[in-house]
């Protein structure tokens, strides 16, 4: 009993933490309509800014305190606020989200560049000697720093519930994210009432930063990413707006994840992968059983139908001696490429080309999900996965003709697609990115550790194919050729359901699913054939990818956070067309491989104070790819969309004074001003 009542104790400290994280998931939301996942990420910056005053410098509890919460982490919610969330009000739910995946890859990415690559150990708690230990059950002890926890989040949750429904201010919080136009028009400043709400979700993330530093014996930012997780169960479980119910359900989840880990068998192979996903699996089933969530209305600003619809693609709009142009020169450009490749360049050059390919239809699954259905899955790395451990499994351990075994890889992928989609896709919106989140981090921590899926410790081995006398693992050109068809054979795939029933069905569905449903149009069948059509493209894209490397690397290729970074990628790009995916992969693949194995080394052996500062090329690369996700706000469609646009109406424009034709009305038929 009496180890039961520790457990308790010890799982209410940790609980309140997971509830102070889910209050300010839950005031974000409330007071500015977006589910900030980069909350942990705010966390790690006070927590780091804090053990660096106290570890590093000496500095007392209370100035420590003071500047990591008081000072640091308002700050860092304004400059949030200034730079991005002020342009997202009146933002889609997808914009939103896009921008605070974007955080979530690259503030810890950013702070690494001061606090260090590696994780600092030893942090001390807020209070004094705050290990010293009392027992007021006998020999149950419980810590000061516990105490001063759980004294802290009582505190706030009596606040902010006092803010909410007695002041003005509170009111005013809600009122903007309901329409900031709106309450605009009553003589409300949205600006500065949103800005208030956002410099107090950031000090709520610092407060809890810096309580969560000596829960652990290390701050890095993996710790404070899994906690969030774990915090947005009891967010969901709350609905998103009761703050006393996140509180609840933050403390309750706590102690009954202590508990669990304390009374769960050490000797199973099952059990021991399943105490790191029990966070990820109590997401899971938050999400997909909670009543509350089934017929949740998205917050709407009830002014969004004046906006103006979002500018058609461009090659829908343009000239046909525009496009016929467009079309020679890419051809031109396109065999001047494949000349080069296969007749002039160097390995590394054939490397880089078959990578480009292969994510390439990767990122096509991204255009199918977000560009088709308008709907952000964060699992397409773990569909990936799921479609290379199935080539390989079958390929070793069957003896399966190895492109028979992708075919089935992508088919596996396609099934565990449909079935993810059958409870997430009545969610829909930010619920349904979470559920396939959770659903990544399960597979990560515990399915691909399996012998027989991922293959342990050992990566599975993939042969590559041999069809008649062509021995594809014997050049990487002849490999190329076959990556290039698996493409070819994927976009016309693409292209045929965007242009076909299904694609003008997801059309009538986002212009407007009520009157879509009132003429018959099934909305979940059409979601669920276009997310299982999307996790067996990624599959094949996986297998092919895991062929190539002759083995199955989990990490780094599908690791969860890679899905979220694919996302961040191709829809700030531009994910509604087939070229965009095409764009997005070469540019990530030559940027990894150019800029960062040339240019990099470059730069640290000549500047002096990056060399000092270990700067890996991985950082730079995340920091500078997820900062692309920020202009999406302004340019929905993609950032290279937006260029095309205005690169034709320059074009179109000089086109009109050159025939005499009226530049208005070439302007107008390429989409933007001329």
């Amino acid at each position: 009993m009496q180890e039961l009542i520790s457990n308790v104790l010890s799982g209410a400290s940790f609980g309140s933490v997971y509830a102070l994280l889910a209050i300010g998931l839950v005031l974000a939301y409330k007071t500015s309509g977006i589910f900030n996942l980069a909350y942990g990420a705010q966390a790690f910056v006070s927590a780091a800014v804090y053990y660096d005053l106290r570890a590093n410098h000496g500095v007392p509890i209370v100035v420590s305190v003071l500047v990591a919460v008081i000072l640091v982490a308002p700050l860092l919610g304004l400059l949030l606020d200034r730079a991005l969330f002020r342009y997202l009000r009146t933002a889609p739910p997808i914009a939103r989200l896009v921008t605070v995946l974007g955080l979530l890859v690259a503030i810890p990415q950013i702070l690494k560049l001061w606090f260090g690559q590696s994780p600092q150990y030893g942090t001390q708690g807020i209070v004094p000697d705050g290990e010293h230990t009392y027992n007021p059950f006998g020999q149950v002890f419980v810590t000061r720093n516990d105490l001063a926890t759980i004294g802290v989040t009582v505190v706030v949750v009596i606040g902010l519930t006092i803010l909410f429904r007695r002041t003005a201010l509170g009111l005013r919080m809600r009122a903007v994210v309901e329409s900031p136009r709106m309450t605009e028009l009553a003589g409300i400043d949205a600006d500065r009432v949103g800005m208030a709400a956002w410099m107090l979700c950031s000090l709520l993330a610092g407060l809890a930063g810096v309580l969560l530093s000596p829960l652990f014996a290390s701050v890095n930012e993996t710790n404070f990413t899994t906690l969030v997780v774990i915090a947005m169960s009891a967010a969901v479980l709350a609905s998103l707006t009761s703050i006393p119910i996140a509180f609840a359900g933050g403390l309750g989840l706590g102690i009954v994840a202590e508990v669990v880990n304390a009374y769960l068998p050490t000797d199973s192979v099952f059990a021991s992968n399943l105490r790191p996903a029990l966070p990820f699996i109590v997401l899971f089933l938050v999400l997909t059983l909670s009543p509350s969530l089934r017929n949740r209305r998205e917050l709407t600003d009830p002014l969004a139908g004046v906006d103006p619809p979002p500018p058609p693609p461009v090659a829908s709009v343009r000239s046909p001696l525009l496009t016929t142009g467009t079309r020679v020169f890419g051809t031109v450009v396109g065999v001047s490429m494949a000349y080069y490749i296969f007749f002039h360049a160097a390995p590394n050059w054939v490397d880089l080309a078959i990578r480009a390919v292969i994510y390439s239809t990767i990122f096509l699954s991204i255009t199918v999900i977000t560009g088709m259905a308008g709907e952000i899955s964060l699992c397409t790395a773990t569909f990936a996965a799921i479609g290379a451990c199935t080539t390989g499994q079958l390929a070793t351990r069957a003896d399966v003709s190895v492109l028979v075994a992708m075919l089935i890889g992508g088919l596996v992928a396609a099934v565990v697609g449909a079935l993810l989609a059958l409870p997430a896709l009545r969610l829909g919106g930010i619920f349904l990115s979470l559920v396939t989140f959770a659903f990544a981090l399960f597979f990560e921590n515990v399915l691909v550790k399996l012998s027989w899926v991922g293959g342990g410790a050992i990566p599975v081995k993939v042969p590559r194919p041999l069809i008649g006398s062509i021995d594809f693992d014997g050049s990487d050109k002849t490999f190329l050729v076959l990556t290039l068809i698996v493409l070819v054979v994927c976009s016309v795939i693409v292209i045929a359901v965007r242009e076909g029933t299904t694609g003008r069905t997801l059309d009538a569905l986002r212009g407007s699913e009520t009157a879509a449903v009132s003429i018959g149009i099934s909305a979940t069948r059409a979601r669920i054939v276009v997310f299982a059509l999307s996790a067996a493209i990624a599959g094949i894209g996986g297998a092919m990818l895991g062929i190539y490397e002759r083995a199955v690397n989990y990490n780094p290729n599908f690791v969860a956070f890679q899905s979220l970074f694919f996302v961040v990628l191709v829809v700030s790009l531009g994910c509604r067309t087939v070229e965009g995916a095409i764009q997005a992969a070469i540019g990530f693949v030559a940027f990894q491989k150019v800029v960062l194995e040339q240019v990099v080394p470059w730069v640290v052996n000549h500047v002096q104070p990056w060399y000092h500062m270990g700067l890996p090329p991985a950082t730079l690369s995340i920091i500078l790819l997820s900062l692309g996700a920020f202009t999406y706000a302004k340019h929905p469609e993609g950032v290279l969309e937006f260029q095309k646009r205005r690169s034709l109406d320059r074009v179109e424009a000089r086109l009109a004074r050159w025939t005499g034709r009226d530049a208005e009305a070439v302007g107008a038929g390429s989409g933007g001003a001329a």
